[in-house]
């Protein structure tokens, strides 16, 4: 029986004053090539974003989820949503559809907020951990090993983007499923830029 599980490689990486998300373009199950212009990183809020790796469908669907969700609680709070908010708001999602009809999704939550930049990383059953940086899908070995040669804690988000886009090209080489180029999300104070780094 053939295995259909698809590839990817998203990475987000916390700077001194922002956060970086990555995520390659390519959208495969098994063998085959389904797209080149898969859409893996998402502007959920101005400060917050998403990277994923997965089923396409279930990230878009998340994404469109945890947008109206979160500007849902903003209008009714009156207050900005903290990056925690969004990565708690996930987890609960993705656990409760865990046992019947679970998402295939691994994401990473990053964004700035009064408290500074964070990024969470979830797996498909919930589970939230805060961390400097974090890398998902199958090209994640490889993209992972670069960040951690090269990450301090110290670096501003233009080195933190240099080093996402240098660890989502390491995983091109070596992980057939990824590739066909870069999105990017930075997050700082003043806002949200995204961008297409074609590779």
């Amino acid at each position: 029986m053939a295995e259909y599980y698809p590839g990817a490689t998203a990475i987000g990486i916390r700077a001194s004053d922002g956060v970086v998300l990555a995520a390659d373009k390519r959208v495969t199950y098994g063998f085959l090539l389904m797209s080149k212009a898969g859409k893996k990183v998402f502007r959920v809020l101005d400060r917050v974003g998403i990277a994923s790796a997965g089923f396409i469908a279930d990230m878009q669907t998340l994404a469109r989820i945890l947008e109206a969700e979160m500007k849902l609680f903003e209008l009714e709070s009156g207050f900005g949503a903290r990056v925690y908010n969004a990565a708690k708001l996930l987890s609960l999602i993705l656990h409760s559809s865990s046992r019947y009809a679970p998402y295939i999704v691994e994401a990473i939550v990053g964004g700035v907020d009064d408290e500074g930049p964070h990024v969470y990383v979830l797996d498909p059953l919930g589970a939230v951990i805060e961390d400097d940086y974090a890398a998902v899908g199958t090209g994640a070995q490889l993209a992972i090993s670069i960040i951690e040669s090269e990450y301090t804690n110290k670096m501003k988000v233009d080195e933190a983007r240099a080093l996402a886009l240098k660890a989502v090209k390491a995983a091109f080489s070596r992980d057939a499923t990824s590739g066909d180029g870069v999105d990017l999300l930075t997050i700082t104070n003043d806002g949200a830029r995204e961008e297409f780094i074609p590779v």
